[in-house]
């Protein structure tokens, strides 16, 4: 792997910065969590500055920031229960459902804006989309913490072999099975997906044809952009929904208090995400997964006092 920084009288911080957006990326598919990530990233970043006088350009600066990297999220999953999804937890609920209690933030994997986690070229950027992926995080979280970072390098990073042994500090035969082990259990996973291109006509077509149906509260509309196997969660509640049929008793029950709710577009995990705000304020981040054409997952984030900020949106809207 070579040093992306090579101008010795660049300052340190710079040098150090210039890696942050690939960094975040690879603690948040650890972590499962953006804020965590961001902890993650930042505690990196003091250690490589206060050790800086010693690394001495022995290794690639990249490599020694993912070392540092690697050993603050082990570090941080030494004693965190792993993140999940709603659907992790329990079998889908029906229409006439509560919701359950909510859970703590802890509990669940949560969103990250594309801004935070992707940088460099297209090429790079489109694979960092990919690779966040709610379903692709979420799977992630099964995989005990040193499978997981070899995955993550092996896999999305394309480090070799011998170098994931390396800032593991193992053998390349001890990395080859732990991805062969991490690739099985992932195996059976639901990942399933694409990731939307915004100018893509098909998928700018779909999106606009979902703001309408949802700010109409045209519920016929709306469940017809379904997927036969579309899901439903609403984190931090247990509470989770399968199929067009129950989503749309939801819709015209319980959850009937989105009707008049206007979006804002934005990105989340390299997916489709909105603001949504209800006639009583902001509501939920809205992230969509897309499968051949439908919409295949719904997952509302309804900690709206920590990821509006975080996704740039607004806590009122004007007007």
């Amino acid at each position: 792997m070579g040093d992306a920084t090579t101008g010795i009288d660049e300052p340190t911080d710079l040098r150090l910065e210039a890696f942050r957006a690939e960094l975040t990326g690879y603690c948040y598919r650890m972590l499962g969590s953006a804020f965590e990530a961001e902890d993650a990233v930042q505690e990196t970043m003091i250690r490589a500055w206060r050790g800086f006088d010693r690394f001495e350009g022995r290794a690639a600066l990249r490599s020694w920031l993912y070392r540092i990297a690697t050993n603050v999220c082990l570090t941080m999953l030494g004693s965190a229960q792993r993140r999940a999804r709603p659907m992790d937890l329990g079998p889908p609920g029906t229409p006439g459902s509560g919701p359950g209690e909510p859970l703590p933030a802890e509990v669940w994997v949560g969103p990250v804006p594309d801004s935070r986690v992707t940088a460099g070229d297209p090429a790079e950027v489109a694979v960092a989309r990919e690779s966040i992926r709610l379903a692709f995080v979420a799977a992630l979280q099964h995989l005990p913490a040193r499978q997981r970072a070899v995955l993550i390098l092996r896999e999305v990073l394309a480090w070799s072999a011998a170098e994931v042994a390396e800032l593991l500090d193992t053998s390349v035969a001890s990395v080859n099975s732990a991805l062969q082990r991490a690739r099985a259990a992932l195996a059976g996973a639901d990942l399933d997906g694409e990731t939307l291109r915004a100018t893509d006509p098909a998928q700018s077509d779909l999106l606009e044809r979902y703001v309408r149906a949802f700010e109409g509260y045209d519920i016929a509309a709306l469940t017809s952009l379904l997927h036969e196997d579309v899901t439903l969660n609403m984190p931090p509640l247990p509470l989770w929904l399968r199929g067009p049929a129950d989503i749309r008793g939801w819709m015209l029950g319980t959850g009937c208090g989105c009707r008049g709710s206007r979006l804002v577009p934005t990105v989340a995990n390299g997916m489709p995400a909105f603001g949504q705000y209800r006639t009583t304020g902001p509501w939920a981040l809205i992230v969509l997964d897309v499968s051949a054409g439908r919409i295949r997952g719904i997952t509302n984030f309804l900690d709206v006092q920590r990821l509006f900020p975080l996704f740039g949106l607004p806590m009122r809207l004007d007007g």
